[in-house]
């Protein structure tokens, strides 16, 4: 069926795909660049306290040497002043720190987000390929096609029909036997067909099936001369290894000839024996 419409929506899921994944990779490198932002900052906050650390030490020695007289009051003053700055400076690098935990969620969510994305176009990628799937005609089963029923360009109803084909791998003969004969025929029974067209070959097959119920049955039944006119329908299938084996050959709706084993115990005649060409 025609699926240019699917084949291009497949094409823009697949573009969406490879900018999903490569929105992917820009997110995860984000997280990395931002965690590494974080470890400056936390390295700027260490070196702010050591500063701090050794602005307060300064501070309170220089403030013991002002009430021995060993510095000045100017003295005094830069070394408060260094300590203010110090303080400043963790107080902001603690910041950043800050700054950097948020932008790491950020962008960790980021990679939350396309994550979701690549799943999203990975399903409509999946969805798309299962309509171009059921846009596509595949036979339930290998076999021959008979005939075309509908031809291209029309356009069918759901359900509509295709191809008329033949299942080469069930291949059976019907016949029908009498009362006292379908009565002893037992299912998986051997059989010999006969075909008219090729009278020279014997073709093995099993009794597959017996009909309960009697073919040309006259509404009412009461001798036994007209119990002995009923027939019942039975089935021979011909083996799938054979069949697989001369598949080339295999013809429907071939009249012939089937002998039936009633006696598990007889030998076939050799008329009978099997006979397939080379």
């Amino acid at each position: 069926m025609d699926i240019d419409v699917l084949t291009a929506q497949l094409r823009e899921a697949e573009a969406k795909l490879r900018e999903a994944k490569s929105a992917v990779e820009t997110a995860n490198k984000t997280v990395e660049q931002r965690k590494n932002e974080k470890e400056a900052a936390q390295a700027v906050v260490r070196k702010c306290q050591a500063d701090l650390d050794l602005a307060k030490k300064r501070l309170a020695r220089t403030e013991s040497l002002v009430g021995r007289g060993g510095a000045s009051e100017e003295e005094f003053d830069i070394r408060r002043a260094d300590l203010a700055s110090a303080e400043a400076g963790i107080s902001k690098a603690k910041v950043d720190v800050a700054a950097a935990d948020a932008a790491i969620a950020t962008a960790e969510s980021l990679v939350v987000r396309s994550h979701a994305s690549v799943e999203a176009t990975q399903a409509t990628i999946e969805r798309t390929r299962a309509d171009i799937n059921d846009s596509t005609l595949k036979a339930p089963r290998a076999g021959r096609v008979q005939y075309r029923v509908s031809q291209p360009g029309e356009v069918l109803n759901a359900g509509g029909k295709v191809l008329n084909t033949v299942d080469l791998n069930d291949v059976y003969m019907t016949f029908f036997l009498p009362t006292d004969w379908a009565g002893r025929v037992k299912l998986g029974a051997e059989v010999r067909l006969v075909l008219d067209a090729a009278p020279q070959f014997v073709i093995p097959a099993k009794v597959t099936f017996v009909a309960d119920v009697a073919q040309f049955t006259p509404k009412t039944v009461e001798t036994a001369e007209e119990r002995q006119k009923l027939t019942f329908r039975i089935k021979a299938h011909i083996p799938p290894e054979v069949l697989k084996k001369y598949v080339r050959d295999v013809k429907t709706g071939l009249p012939g000839m089937a002998y039936v084993q009633l006696d598990p115990q007889a030998e076939w005649p050799a008329n009978l024996q099997v006979r397939l060409p080379e």
